[in-house]
C-alpha cells in the first residue's frame, strides 16, 4: 500500500478548488477533490456569480424591451410580458452547462471526485463520507457562505439570502435589501427591472464600501435615477414576518427614532464569512484568526506542513477570480514551481447597469500614501457610448504625482467589467499614465475612455 492515497487533495470544488485540482493534475500529481454538493463549481457556479449574471442579463433585456429603450433605436415591439419561469429556466441551463463542464474537466485531467464533505482526522488525513484518505498535500478551498444578521431568521420564503433571491417564484411588490454592497445591488437591480419596488438599507453613509469615493457617489446617483430607494446611515434592528409579509424596523445608525418598512421580501446581503465549520481543523493542528480565516504565507502554506489554503477562507477579497489565481499558484508551489498572485491588483466588478469596476488604490487610499494626480473622462464624451446610448459614468485614473505610475483605475460604464482588464494588465507591468495615454486604442471603442482619462492625468484630454 502506498504511503499516501494522493499527492494532492483539494477540499472544496469552487473556483479556487477546482482550478487547483486541475492544475495539480496537469503537473503530474495524483489529485482528488472532495466536494459534497451534487454539482461542482461551488457557490460561484451554482448559486453565486453565474446564476446572478444570467438573471442580470435577462432582466436588462426585459427592461430594454418593456421600457421603450428599443423603440428609441427604431426597434418597435408589441406588448412585452415577463415569463419569470422561462427567465429562471435559462439561469438553470447556464448553471447546468457550466457545472457539467467542470465534471468533464475533472475526468479529462484524471482528477478523482470524492463525493462528500471532508473533515480532518489528522495532519495528512481526512474523512469524506465513509472513506478516509491520506494525502501528501491538502488544499483547503471551502469558500464562504452568507453572513447572518443577528436576530433575523432567513426562511428562504419571505426573508431570503442571495441564494433565495435567485429563486423567488414571483416578482415582489416591494423588496427590501439589507446591505448596499455588490450582492445586494446586483440582485436588487434584477428585481427592480422586472417590476419590484426596491429599497436598500445600508449601515454606512454610502453604498459600495471599499470602492473609490467618486464611484460610490456616482453609482448611488445613477441607481436612484433608476428608481432604487436608499436609506444610508441606517441600521436594521428587527425583521418580523406575518401573513407572508415582512415588517422591518430601522433606525439611524448614529441613534434616533425608529421606523418600520413593510415588504413582500427581505434580502439579507451584509457580507460573507469563511466556511471552516465542520472541517475539524483542530485535528490537523490548525486554528483560525478573529475573522474566522486561515492565515497563510506567501506561497499559501498554513502553519502546518503539507496543508495549504486559498480563496475565501484566507485573508483578502472574497472574489472568484482571486481564488482561481490562488488555485493555480498553490498547485504550482506544491509542484516545486513558483506560483505568485499580486494581491494589490485584484479587480472588483459590480454587474449592474452600468457596470462598476476598479483595480488598485482608491483616490482616498492613494492620497494617504503620498501626492497623486487624477484624470477623469466622462463616458458622455466617448463615441461608442454615445452611439450605444449608454453615456452614464466615467473613467478615473489615479497616478503617483512624482513617478506618474498608475496606482488605481475606476470605471463606471456598460462594459466596465471587461475594460478593467486592460488597466489591470497595464498596472501589472508598472505602466505610467503616459504609457496608457500613448497606446493606440481602436476606434470607436469604450476603451478609448481609458486613454482619455490617462491623458487627463497630465491635463491633455482631447474630447472634453
Amino acid at each position: 500500500m502506498a504511503e499516501y492515497d494522493f499527492d494532492v487533495l483539494v477540499i472544496g470544488a469552487g473556483p479556487g478548488g477546482y482550478v487547483a485540482a486541475i492544475r495539480a493534475a496537469q503537473l503530474g500529481l495524483k489529485t482528488a477533490c472532495a466536494e459534497g454538493r451534487e454539482t461542482l463549481g461551488g457557490t460561484c457556479l451554482n448559486v453565486g456569480c453565474i446564476p446572478s449574471k444570467a438573471l442580470l442579463h435577462a432582466s436588462e433585456l426585459f427592461e430594454e424591451a418593456a421600457g421603450g429603450h428599443l423603440a428609441k433605436l427604431g426597434v418597435k415591439l408589441g406588448s412585452v410580458e415577463l415569463d419569470l419561469d422561462a427567465m429562471h429556466g435559462q439561469r438553470k441551463d447556464a448553471v447546468k452547462g457550466l457545472t457539467g463542464g467542470i465534471e468533464f474537466l475533472f475526468k479529462k485531467n484524471k482528477v478523482e471526485w470524492l463525493k462528500g464533505y471532508a473533515a480532518f482526522t489528522g495532519k495528512d488525513s481526512v474523512k469524506v463520507g465513509d472513506r478516509e484518505v491520506r494525502a501528501k498535500n491538502i488544499v483547503i478551498a471551502t469558500g464562504s457562505s452568507v453572513t447572518p444578521l443577528p436576530g433575523v431568521e432567513i426562511d428562504q420564503q419571505v426573508v431570503v439570502d442571495s441564494t433565495g433571491a435567485l429563486e423567488l417564484a414571483k416578482v415582489p411588490e416591494h423588496l427590501v435589501v439589507i446591505g448596499g454592497g455588490v450582492i445586494g445591488l446586483e440582485l436588487g437591480s434584477v428585481w427592480r427591472r422586472v417590476g419590484a419596488k426596491v429599497t436598500v438599507v445600508e449601515y454606512l453613509d454610502q453604498i459600495l464600501p471599499g470602492f473609490d469615493g467618486d464611484v460610490r457617489k456616482e453609482a448611488q446617483k445613477l441607481f436612484k435615477k433608476q428608481g432604487i430607494e436608499f436609506k444610508t446611515g441606517t441600521k436594521v434592528t428587527g425583521v418580523a414576518v406575518s401573513g407572508g409579509k415582512a415588517t422591518i424596523t430601522v433606525e439611524p445608525a448614529k441613534g434616533g427614532a425608529a421606523e418600520t418598512i413593510e415588504a413582500d421580501n427581505v434580502l439579507v446581503a451584509i457580507g460573507r464569512r469563511p466556511n471552516t465549520d465542520g472541517l475539524n481543523l483542530e485535528a490537523a493542528g490548525l486554528t483560525v484568526n478573529a475573522r474566522g480565516q486561515i492565515e497563510v504565507g506567501h506561497e499559501f502554506e498554513t502553519a502546518v506542513d503539507g496543508i495549504w489554503a486559498i480563496g475565501d477562507v484566507v485573508p483578502g477579497p472574497m472574489l472568484a477570480h482571486k481564488a482561481e489565481d490562488e488555485g493555480i499558484a498553490v498547485a504550482e508551489n506544491i509542484a516545486g514551481l513558483t506560483g505568485i498572485v499580486n494581491h494589490d491588483l485584484i479587480p472588483s466588478v459590480v454587474y449592474t447597469m452600468p457596470e462598476i469596476a476598479g483595480v488598485g488604490l482608491t483616490e482616498e487610499a492613494a492620497k494617504e500614501k503620498g501626492e497623486v494626480k487624477v484624470g477623469k473622462f466622462p463616458m458622455a464624451g466617448n463615441s461608442r457610448a454615445k452611439t450605444n446610448h449608454n453615456t452614464d459614468g466615467f473613467v478615473k485614473v489615479i497616478a503617483d504625482a512624482k513617478t506618474d505610475r498608475v496606482l488605481g483605475v475606476w470605471i463606471i460604464t456598460s462594459v466596465a467589467g471587461t475594460m478593467i482588464a486592460q488597466a489591470t494588465q497595464a498596472m501589472e507591468f508598472g505602466a505610467t499614465s503616459e504609457d496608457i495615454a500613448y497606446t493606440c486604442h481602436a476606434h470607436p471603442t469604450h476603451s478609448e475612455a481609458i486613454k482619455e482619462a490617462a491623458m487627463a492625468v497630465t491635463g491633455k484630454p482631447i474630447h472634453v
